[in-house]
């Protein structure tokens, strides 16, 4: 399932959830998509701002995800 269509069934249990409520297995597969979409989201944040360069005043370019992005890895 691409992310399109985890988000078009987010919003399709949202939807039913507000009409007639969801059985416990829709519940767990809201919360479970929900999670895949919020890394994603996360995934691609973070992607972009490993990407960003900063130029210091003394014209030195420095790579903030080099600089920051990459503790713990």
């Amino acid at each position: 399932m691409n992310m399109d269509e985890k988000i078009k069934r987010i919003n399709e249990l949202y939807h039913k959830s507000q009409e007639e409520g969801l059985t416990e297995e829709e519940k767990a597969e809201q919360k479970q998509l929900r999670e895949d979409y919020i890394a994603s989201v996360r995934g691609n944040l973070k992607s972009q701002l490993d990407n960003i360069n900063i130029q210091e005043a003394d014209g030195s370019i420095t790579n903030l995800g080099r600089k920051y992005g990459k503790k713990g890895h």
